[in-house]
């Protein structure tokens, strides 16, 4: 009887393990290749995404790393302007920033006075919010922390790297001052608002 019994004991210890371990497995894999949460950390996506905003990126749609390699696999789409996109930091690659896609691969982008044009043509964005109504000009006598925020002469986007931008566009360490985003370090699409419950929704 006792011989029995440690024999069950052990079965059920081997059966939690196993799914135990299937289960981290199985979340590795989500985590790795489809999905991941993330937290919004500060304001400069407002008033689209609040700070402390929970959300699933979608790592699946621009195609995900094969581990140990820089090549993707499994890619739906390119990224496209207007994508909300979460990417490591290029100065700080352990930092995950969340930011909006402006300029695509080859185009040319101008900013004037807050107000961004794509190839000739002014940007409709609904989305954009200027809370301070100072104007910086491009001008060696403004302080480079905050020179560039109103005002950039016309670029070109180099292939492989995108210019994002936040939505808050005068509280926003974005491409304006730290430069092009490489391809490489884009992780997805920012997918959907889980927390708060009040906040719930799809993210366009």
């Amino acid at each position: 009887m006792l011989l029995e019994t440690k024999k069950k004991i052990k079965k059920e210890i081997r059966e939690w393990v196993e799914t135990i371990v299937i289960a981290m497995v199985l979340a590795f894999f989500i985590r790795t290749y489809f999905i991941q949460a993330f937290k919004i950390p500060s304001g400069s996506m407002l008033e689209t995404l609040q700070l402390g905003d929970h959300l699933f990126v979608n790592k699946l749609v621009y195609g995900t790393k094969i581990p140990f390699s820089d090549k993707k696999i499994w890619k739906l789409r390119e990224v496209q302007r207007g994508d909300i996109i979460v990417f490591k930091y290029p100065v700080e690659p352990k930092k995950d920033f969340v930011k909006r896609a402006i300029g695509l691969p080859g185009d040319e982008i101008e900013i004037h006075n807050k107000i961004v044009f794509v190839n000739n043509i002014q940007l409709n964005e609904t989305y954009s919010q200027h809370k301070d109504s100072r104007i910086f000009p491009d001008d060696p006598a403004i302080p480079k922390e905050v020179r560039p925020r109103d005002n950039l002469p016309r670029f070109k986007v180099p292939a492989g790297q995108y210019f994002v931008m936040g939505d808050n566009r005068d509280n926003s360490l974005d491409s304006r001052f730290w430069g092009f985003l490489p391809e490489g370090n884009i992780k997805g699409k920012a997918w959907f608002i889980y927390w708060p419950l009040n906040r719930i929704r799809i993210i366009k």
